[in-house]
């Protein structure tokens, strides 16, 4: 009586598509894929840092070295489920780019990595193979591909084994008990309501248009209240979680708020953040207990500290502002 059960072996398959299912979009498939892309190469490469689009930037996803001398330069392009000859002009640009920006701010770019999460076909490789000769002779440097097989062999080896772990394989959070359910979302009594008129917060949603404001004061009451309650408790482990929490929305907001403004569609910011928020919330820290409201009224806390906005001159706003 043969009584084998199957085993699984090896490591979870690699699926460069749950970018986009993490995301929700092919925007921010791509986003996270270039920060996937950043984490991998520092786990082999010394000094690997990003460069912020301010509003542009200088053609690097990823860099490593002195931007005052020689870098290498990692440039995401999240091409799925194939990269195609039709994709060839988004990758000169990239390099062109890089390259005139290199001209432009005094360093020189020694090699340039291509990071791309699918296969090339037969055409594309052709070309690639070519054109790649050609720049590396025309631009004295070096050019490579990490594409879908090289990057899955680089995530498998021992160096990128924790990025593996961070973005492909399957996480299930233990059951919270009973003690640690969710926050209640509570109401905002009539005269609290009437002070948050002068909230900060308040006057830059209604400078940039918004004239419903009673959910907003209800999410910044409940996030404010968490604030606060964590600070009287001072637990170490809540104190970090809220700053952890603080810098994630913080980030969600200022990506938005730059592409916004590059794009000039500033007026769909507020919409654009609170979708976003609503992606990130289940990756906020467990340990602050949320609800998806303590977590928009988290944003409208970096904003009455003066740290967001939702116009273009938030800046001014702020600094003009008399605290109530």
């Amino acid at each position: 009586m043969n009584s084998s059960r199957p085993v699984a072996a090896g490591v979870p398959p690699i699926h460069f598509g749950v970018h986009e299912l993490r995301t929700g979009s092919a925007d921010g498939a791509r986003a996270d894929f270039e920060e996937m892309l950043a984490q991998l190469a520092g786990a082999t490469n010394p000094n690997v840092r990003m460069i912020a689009a301010n509003p542009g930037d200088w053609g690097i996803d990823a860099f490593a070295g002195d931007l005052g001398g020689a870098i290498t330069v990692w440039q995401s392009k999240y091409f799925m489920p194939k990269t195609t000859t039709s994709q060839s002009d988004q990758i000169r640009d990239s390099l062109k780019n890089a390259l005139k920006a290199a001209a432009a701010n005094g360093h020189t770019i020694m090699l340039w990595i291509l990071c791309i999460p699918s296969s090339m076909d037969g055409p594309a490789a052709k070309w690639w193979d070519g054109w790649k000769k050609r720049q590396e002779k025309a631009h004295n440097l070096v050019i490579e591909l990490w594409d879908k097989t090289t990057l899955v062999k680089k995530l498998q080896s021992p160096e990128g084994d924790q990025v593996r772990r961070a973005y492909y394989e399957v996480f299930t959070a233990p059951a919270a008990p009973a003690h640690e359910q969710m926050r209640l979302v509570l109401d905002v009594e009539e005269d609290k309501a009437a002070a948050l008129d002068s909230a900060l917060f308040v006057r830059q949603m209604t400078e940039a248009g918004h004239l419903e404001l009673d959910s907003a004061k209800r999410q910044f009451f409940n996030a404010d209240l968490v604030a606060r309650e964590v600070a009287h408790k001072g637990v170490p482990a809540e104190v970090a979680a809220l700053i952890s929490a603080d810098a994630t929305l913080h980030g969600v907001w200022e990506m938005q708020f730059n592409e916004c403004a590059a794009e000039g569609t500033l007026p769909t910011l507020h919409g654009r953040v609170w979708r976003e928020v609503r992606t990130e919330h289940d990756k906020l820290p467990k340990a602050l207990r949320l609800e998806v409201t303590h977590s928009w009224g988290l944003v409208h806390r970096l904003v009455d500290n003066r740290r967001a906005g939702w116009v273009t001159h938030w800046r001014q706003i702020a600094s003009g502002h008399a605290d109530g």
